[in-house]
């Protein structure tokens, strides 16, 4: 869901020069047209899950109330057992990789160019997802990004997924663009983004308006800054 309005601070402008950019894909980066809620239908489909059931509409609203978390954290909660998680996240997965090669994403438009200032600036930029690696690498090679940014980080290569800190951290360790967390920003479209960035002592937590979550929800879960669009990025942090 997107929210239109203007650029909205919400707490003091930048403290600190940002060295460090960490970047949500899905609904910050990039567009997938709602690709996450046609792999639910097939995950639910893969373990027996009837579409139109009781069973099935609460898992989807949970879905949708979760966007931005690790996928498999998601199916751990709706399934319960980790054997039936794992086949739930596989046949997601399969899914959206899938729906990806047939095209269905794109660039959330000015965030090809956004990245390019900033890296232009000397700041390193950091991908991040709650997908798995190899489907975050196929999104990533759809849209020919193989040399855009510096590092691509997803749950497994940090230890835990959203909203816990550990992929800003990893970023923060791996790229050592950094001297402190505090020179690092974190940007993404939901709430649990926020909360990622929070934890981990950016000093930049920013909400943009293109994807799952609206403003209230980004400010609650402690965004210092809400824009409309990844494509403002560069003017607040360079």
């Amino acid at each position: 869901m997107t929210e239109t309005t203007d650029t909205t601070v919400t707490t003091d402008t930048t403290p600190t020069k940002v060295k460090l950019v960490v970047l949500d894909m899905a609904g910050t980066t990039v567009h997938d047209g709602g690709l996450v809620e046609l792999a639910f239908e097939a995950a639910a489909s893969e373990l027996g899950v009837e579409p139109g059931s009781e069973r099935h509409d609460a898992m989807l609203a949970d879905v949708r109330a979760t966007m931005g978390e690790s996928k498999i954290t998601v199916f751990r909660r709706l399934f319960g057992e980790e054997e039936l998680a794992q086949r739930a996240n596989v046949a997601f997965e399969a899914a959206y990789e899938r729906m990806v090669g047939e095209g269905h994403v794109v660039a959330i438009p000015g965030a090809e160019d956004a990245i390019k200032q900033l890296r232009a600036a000397g700041v390193a930029v950091v991908l991040t997802t709650g997908f798995s690696g190899p489907t975050q690498q196929a999104i990533i090679a759809a849209l020919g990004w193989e040399n855009l940014v510096d590092l691509a980080l997803c749950p497994a290569d940090a230890g835990r997924g959203r909203p816990y800190p550990d992929l800003a951290l990893a970023a923060f360790l791996r790229t050592a663009a950094a001297d402190s967390v505090a020179e690092m920003a974190v940007i993404g479209d939901t709430g649990y983004d926020m909360q990622c960035g929070v934890r981990s002592g950016a000093s930049v937590v920013a909400g943009v308006l293109t994807g799952a979550h609206l403003a209230e929800r980004l400010r609650a879960d402690g965004a210092t800054v809400v824009l409309n669009s990844v494509a403002d990025l560069p003017a607040l942090v360079l």
